[in-house]
């Protein structure tokens, strides 16, 4: 059987930032321009990228936010809960998995700017997915989210936010 031990290895995963292991797949040769994207960008981004990205039981991808639309393909293992708090004060609670008869998705698209966070669900030993950003992931557009801040804004959601903020 498949663990995560062996796709950390077989991959060169890295540790992320927001949590988890990830390494970069993919990122356009080609840019987009500063002048011809919205201003929330600084400086040219690649037109595309991807990473693989796991996530082991117990750790989590904290609350952060990018500036594009992130694609999230499920690959590997058990199913991922993945949390979008969306401008509109609603949260989106998503599966990602092999299950479609219990609702669980392949794929799912988190919209730019919005504060985002993921987890194994309860059981799952590992889960691993793949994320394609467009324009292209560039560390300049990623924030971890502040809980206090976050709760300020969502307050009816405090306890999830506690929980997948570091």
């Amino acid at each position: 059987m498949l663990n995560a031990a062996q796709l950390i290895q077989q991959y060169n995963l890295q540790p992320h930032p927001e949590g988890g292991w990830f390494k970069e797949t993919y990122k356009c040769h080609e840019y987009i321009p500063a002048s011809a994207l919205p201003k929330r960008f600084g400086s040219n981004r690649a037109f595309s990228t991807a990473i693989y990205f796991l996530l082991e039981q117990g750790n989590f991808s904290a609350f952060h936010r990018i500036k594009s639309d992130e694609c999230w393909h499920f690959y590997a293992g058990d199913p991922l809960r993945v949390y979008v708090l969306q401008p509109n004060g609603h949260l989106d609670i998503i599966d990602l998995g092999n299950d479609i008869f219990q609702g669980q998705q392949f794929q799912y698209i988190v919209p730019a700017n919005c504060w985002f966070a993921s987890r194994p669900l309860p059981g799952s030993s590992f889960c691993f997915v793949g994320c394609t950003v467009a324009p292209g992931f560039d560390f300049a557009d990623f924030e971890m989210a502040d809980a206090a801040s976050l709760i300020a804004k969502y307050p009816q959601y405090q306890n999830i936010i506690k929980e997948l903020c570091r």
